[in-house]
């Protein structure tokens, strides 16, 4: 439970500071102020918390509400460091493809602890260069389809853990022929959960936020764990009926698993047919970039090396059963990128073609992460969005 102590003078607070720290040292446990408190709990947001260290200026009290804020202090009730699942050999599926291969990169360079074993069917999005050069007794690659049950029979087996990346996940070849999307996203993801229920082994999903359907372009909300689902695209229903999966398997058979649903990736590795990467090569080829509709869509941007952070804090840390929503408030309008990106490759901002918008083009995506920074700590280190983008123009 929770202790307020409420003082009226300036002697009675130094005696609640004097309590709080005899508190602190005997029990070895952070005292959390009621601010701390509340945002710990959901209850206000990391901007409520931040416009509450405002309002205590540079005092005590405020600078410490700041570092929370920030992620430099984490009291969160939710994390027992004795029940954080420190895996040694796990299964990453999809992990020649962008978000997947960053993710192993992620896991090489940070936990050297850990061997990883990347499943991928190699379709034209697996390129198994993006992989290429990490030390072989980390990183082994198996070429073969998640959708295999007698594969998975032989793989699973002696692994901690499996982190489900592999997906198909282009919305524009979904419409054209959504059959693939059904096979991979939810039958594969059927015999990944039949695998887990069969050898007792950690799953975490990796989702879009795509399944919550989009918001108006003058709609300050944004999405949340809480948010239904409304996905719009023969891709996103797809991953929205994989998201259902793991929960159903999760309450039914009690499997240990983690859900995230994470905004729009860029960074090194992405296959061209992606928005970002499609106009950087167009440019480089002499070719006018294209852009939909009008482009006012709106994208809320992450790099995919803060994207990789935070599925391994969810897999580690995460509570069982539970989702993540993973998000840097990165929103951009997609002409507002396109017209960076020419600029920054030496261009002039309105060097590019209109084209027809696509059916049924999601207007706005927004991610509210307060979930995952409250509890477990997590914060993007990518949060200079022109340097990332340079970043990847040069990559």
């Amino acid at each position: 439970g929770y202790a307020w102590l409420d003082t009226g003078t300036m002697e009675s607070l130094h005696e609640a500071a004097e309590f709080v720290r005899a508190v602190e040292h005997s029990q070895d446990l952070p005292v959390s102020v009621p601010e701390e408190i509340a945002w710990e709990n959901g209850w206000i947001t990391t901007a409520g918390l931040e416009e509450a260290a405002e309002a205590y200026g540079k005092s005590v009290y405020g600078r410490h509400l700041k570092k929370v804020a920030a992620g430099e202090i984490v009291n969160s009730p939710h994390v027992n460091m004795s029940e954080i699942f420190e895996p040694k050999n796990i299964i990453v599926t999809g992990g020649c493809g962008f978000i997947g291969s960053n993710f192993v990169h992620y896991v090489v360079n940070n936990h050297p602890d850990v061997h990883v074993t990347v499943l991928d069917k190699l379709t034209y999005a697996g390129n198994p260069e993006n992989i290429a050069g990490l030390p072989s007794d980390r990183v082994e690659l198996v070429v073969g389809d998640i959708c295999d049950a007698e594969l998975l029979d032989e793989l699973v087996p002696g692994h901690d853990a499996i982190v489900h990346y592999a997906a198909e996940s282009h919305n524009d070849n979904s419409i054209a022929d959504p059959e693939p999307f059904l096979r991979t996203n939810v039958e594969g993801t059927f015999r990944l959960l039949e695998a887990v229920r069969k050898y007792g082994v950690r799953y975490h999903h990796v989702s879009t936020d795509e399944v919550y359907g989009d918001l108006a372009l003058d709609d300050p909300a944004k999405f949340t764990e809480e948010t239904p689902y409304r996905p719009s695209s023969p891709y996103s229903s797809t991953k929205a009926s994989s998201d259902m999966l793991v929960r159903a398997w999760t309450r039914t058979y009690g499997l240990r698993t983690t859900i995230s649903n994470c905004s729009n990736n860029y960074g090194p590795y992405q296959h061209v047919e992606k928005f970002i990467p499609r106009q950087i090569t167009n440019i480089v080829d002499g070719v006018r970039p294209k852009l939909y509709g009008r482009g006012e869509n709106v994208r809320d941007w992450i790099h995919t090396e803060d994207h990789s952070s935070a599925v391994w804090d969810i897999l580690t840390k995460g509570r069982t059963g539970e989702t993540y929503l993973i998000g840097a408030d990165g929103e951009r309008s997609n002409i507002t990128v396109l017209r960076m990106i020419l600029e920054a490759m030496g261009r002039d901002p309105g060097d590019f073609d209109w084209v027809a918008d696509r059916p049924g083009h999601d207007r706005r995506y927004a991610i509210d992460s307060t979930k995952l920074q409250r509890e477990l700590g997590w914060r993007p280190a990518h949060t200079d969005f022109a340097g990332g983008l340079k970043a990847t123009i040069d990559w």
